[in-house]
């Protein structure tokens, strides 16, 4: 080991390195609810989705483009509003920056365009956190 490398030891649970408390208001959103909060927000997205754009054949591609795009406009309207998604505040959760970060416009910008794009939300770290939150400096919490 080089004297520039640095080792962290394991967190004895998500959110530990964060400064986060293990268990109740505050701690990090464990994946039942977050997963609970995902699928609202994609009921929710299906149905504004087929009322703005009503796909003349079954498989249109451009309505899964425009689901994306109702998705993210969706999350980056609650998360400004509400602190969360209609799917996450409905399940008790809520968005939070990590601490020395502000809950800044941009962050909720990109924190749901890049969870549009799906694949940042399938790389996770031991905190629980998609690589999405990581960019944005944000944690899923419990409310």
């Amino acid at each position: 080991m080089s004297p520039r490398e640095t080792v962290v030891a394991p967190s004895s649970f998500p959110g530990e390195r964060l400064g986060l408390p293990e268990a109740g208001r505050g701690s990090v959103g464990r994946f039942g609810r977050r997963l609970g909060g995902l699928c609202i927000d994609w009921a929710l997205t299906a149905g504004v989705s087929w009322l703005v754009y009503r796909p003349s054949t079954t498989g249109d591609p451009a309505f899964g483009a425009v689901q994306a795009g109702v998705f993210a406009a969706l999350q980056i309207l609650a998360i400004l509003a509400l602190g969360g998604s209609i799917g996450h505040r409905l399940v008790g959760l809520r968005l939070s920056a990590l601490p020395g970060y502000k809950p800044a416009f941009w962050r909720a910008i990109v924190r749901s365009i890049l969870l549009a794009i799906v694949v940042p939300a399938l790389v996770w770290d031991s905190d629980q956190r998609g690589f999405h939150d990581k960019v944005a400096g944000t944690v899923l919490v419990r409310a």
